[in-house]
């Protein structure tokens, strides 16, 4: 039998919210001081300029009032739910032919406050945000829509800092909302109990078909911080780069992640 997967981990919804926000207003300050130079630099995403790149961050938010606007799919169930959303979104085909997501968008700044704004009004702080938005990976709650906000924003914020050397800060709880949906994704892609993954502080999961751990120390343990996690599942660094970089501790001969990812690319 295969093995059984466990029930998918829950969030709170309006603390997913306030993550959200406060990872946005952490971004939203950055840009606000960034000169036409540092608009004007490359970024590690193909052929997209820090211009690009702030202004996908600020659309990105932008699209949840943009799908709450919409009618509502019809329910009662999602049709993508929070652990499909990201090998949804890897599967998903970019438009190369599509401008940049900067074309159109000149006044970062008024582009930021317009979003902040439309998100306050559309979003409210009570709910449990069961609301059912249509995406462009289908039908999904409100709520973990949220969620994958939280990565996106996570792993849009190091790709800035990584383009132009700042320290814009992470919301603790938009990080760990992050590390734990990337976590639980892999749990979810490859079932099992022989390998136990570590991101301390704020995920722990099991994978990978064989051998189930049950106590004592674990025989195949991978482990890392956060934002390494995040850069592996996202395809920004790979594992064999972040094993010799000792970013990562592998033991066991089933701790090898390599085949599994990237998660989300």
């Amino acid at each position: 039998m295969p093995p059984a997967k466990k029930r998918p981990r829950a969030y709170d919804h309006l603390r997913t919210r306030t993550a959200v926000l406060a990872q946005y207003g952490h971004v939203r300050d950055a840009v606000s001081a960034l000169t036409p130079d540092q608009l004007a630099r490359p970024t590690r995403l193909d052929g997209w300029t820090v211009h690009d790149l702030v202004a996908h961050i600020a659309l990105g938010l932008g699209a949840v009032s943009r799908d709450l606007a919409l009618p509502e799919p019809p329910g009662p169930k999602p049709g993508t739910t929070l652990l499909e959303w990201a090998p949804a979104v890897a599967a998903a085909v970019r438009d190369t032919t599509a401008p940049p997501p900067s074309a159109g968008h000149p006044d970062l700044t008024a582009l930021y406050r317009e979003v902040e704004a439309a998100f306050l009004a559309d979003v409210p702080a009570s709910g449990t945000g069961d609301r059912l938005l249509t995406t462009r990976v289908g039908s999904m709650r409100l709520a973990d829509v949220l969620v994958t906000r939280t990565v996106e924003l996570t792993v849009h914020t190091d790709d800035l800092n990584e383009a132009l050397g700042l320290e814009i800060p992470y919301d603790r709880q938009a990080l760990a909302a992050c590390t734990r949906l990337l976590a639980d994704t892999l749990a979810d892609r490859a079932p099992g109990g022989s390998v136990e993954v570590r991101v301390p502080p704020f995920a722990v999961v099991q994978c990978i078909g064989g051998p189930k751990h049950t106590r004592g120390t674990p025989p195949n343990v991978v482990e890392t911080g956060p934002l390494t996690w995040a850069r592996l599942a996202t395809g920004r660094t790979q594992w064999a780069r972040a094993l010799a970089d000792a970013e990562v501790s592998a033991s066991g001969e089933r701790a090898d992640l390599a085949g599994l990812l990237p998660l989300l690319a």
